[in-house]
């Protein structure tokens, strides 16, 4: 799905998403991957299955205010074990299906939040 017709400013912006695939200012991304306004890197677990503790205490290291976990087509909750480093970071972790982790990344950057998304695609 076509989010915008073109990114909005010099910020990472999603443009678009598909099954198995985010479009960032316009540009194809494939694979696990995290993503902030100014930055953008791979992520180790390649499916939500995969996650374990340490992929979550990871993100500390980006200082996001809050993080939005992409689980998919369908929306997914990790086991509080697994997020109990960003709980005690004190740092929001919120999950849903790809797309609505697309467009609510979109809103808060474009508020100059520091956002986090992490890219799952199943």
């Amino acid at each position: 799905m076509k989010l915008q017709s073109h990114a909005l400013t010099h910020l990472n912006t999603f443009t678009g998403y598909g099954d198995d695939f985010v479009m960032i200012n316009a540009q194809r991304h494939t694979g696990s991957m995290l993503v902030m306004p100014e930055r953008m890197a791979p992520w180790r677990p390649d499916s939500f299955d995969a996650l374990q503790a340490e992929d979550f205490a990871e993100l500390i290291a980006f200082k996001p205010e809050l993080v939005l976990l992409a689980t998919g087509s369908q929306q997914r909750f990790p086991h509080p074990r697994l997020t109990s480093a960003l709980m005690q970071a004190q740092i929001g972790l919120d999950a849903m299906n790809l797309g609505a982790a697309c467009r609510t990344y979109n809103i808060l950057m474009s508020e100059g939040r520091q956002v986090l998304l992490a890219v799952l695609y199943k």
